[in-house]
């Protein structure tokens, strides 16, 4: 078979791209991972013939769109959308589709409790320190009980919807949201408070960011915010690391007003070895890992794979998000 389109995936992906293999054979398209790697000439090259561009976290703007003269979409692996400029690509007619509904809602929320309880319970330093011979450490390390406190969402969808179901069976009861778009009626009926979120972070014992990054990546918790949290308070992050004032959070956690953060997440990613956040006991992080599972790969990668398709056959994608 004659090759029809090109589809280039722009690496770090996956694995393997056997499913996009399988799934776009119908339409006759090759499939070629572009290992970049960090060279933007490279990149250039790499998607001048591509017809379709896959792609889960490179900054794609009008340069690379330039570059590619035959693209006739985008497939963003995954939610959000800030890495690339709509704008651009809407005024070029090229469609931009991402993949709202992998189910990484259990993969994050899953990620978000178990970065709490890391903090919370200890279990970082405390595995550092039995390693090392220490034993019956107790309250030379003091920790606080789960039930009772009170939980801060920073947006209300289904990722913070399924962090509230599973903070709520550690006996979290009061629950304070911020969230623009949840009504008064859909707060109620979801057994939180909506409040502002300088109120929020007054009254939270744990403050976990769930809602999309600005586009002008303005920090949602400034350093004002986090001067206002609650003595004691932890702070999560398993949506986007500009989110958050990384130095005010630092400043917060040295001075002792915080007990600690859970971050998967940075303003810039990788973050250098030497971050200033990495020099904290009480700050445990990841690699921008929330949403993996061996499932939720597959999961992506097929949904993606439909999307792309649908481009190649001359149709609309599911989830085109940037329309004309």
């Amino acid at each position: 078979m004659t090759t029809a389109f090109n589809v280039v995936v722009i690496e770090p992906g996956y694995a393997n791209y056997d499913m996009e293999r399988r799934a776009l054979e119908p339409v006759g398209a090759s499939i070629s991972a572009l290992d970049w790697q960090g060279d933007r000439q490279k990149l250039y090259a790499g998607v001048a013939d591509a017809d379709i561009i896959m792609l889960r976290d490179t900054f794609v703007d009008a340069s690379v769109l330039d570059a590619a003269r035959r693209l006739k979409g985008l497939v963003r692996y995954g939610v959000g959308l800030d890495r690339i400029d709509l704008d651009a690509a809407r005024a070029r007619r090229i469609m931009v589709a991402n993949v709202p509904d992998y189910g990484a809602d259990i993969e994050v929320a899953d990620h978000t409790l178990a970065l709490f309880l890391a903090v919370r319970r200890r279990i970082v330093t405390r595995d550092k320190m039995v390693r090392n011979g220490a034993w019956e450490v107790g309250q030379k390390e003091p920790m606080i009980r789960i039930a009772g406190s009170t939980l801060g969402l920073i947006g209300y969808g289904r990722i913070a919807r399924a962090v509230h179901r599973r903070f709520a069976a550690f006996g979290v009861e009061d629950v304070l949201v911020h969230d623009p778009y949840l009504s008064s009626d859909d707060a109620a009926g979801a057994g939180v408070k909506a409040v502002p979120l300088g109120d929020l972070v007054e009254q939270s014992d744990i403050v976990s960011l769930h809602a999309p990054g600005s586009p002008a990546n303005r920090p949602t918790l400034d350093a004002g915010l986090i001067a206002r949290m609650r003595a004691g308070a932890i702070v999560l992050n398993t949506a986007r690391g500009t989110h958050i004032d990384e130095d005010a959070l630092g400043a917060a956690i040295g001075a002792g007003k915080l007990a600690g953060a859970g971050l998967d997440v940075f303003c810039q990613e990788p973050p250098g070895a030497n971050h200033p956040l990495f020099s904290f006991d009480q700050v445990v992080v990841s690699d921008h890992t929330g949403w993996y599972s061996e499932q939720s790969v597959r999961q992506i990668q097929s949904l993606a794979s439909e999307e792309a398709l649908r481009m190649l056959s001359g149709k609309k994608p599911n989830n085109w998000v940037n329309r004309w």
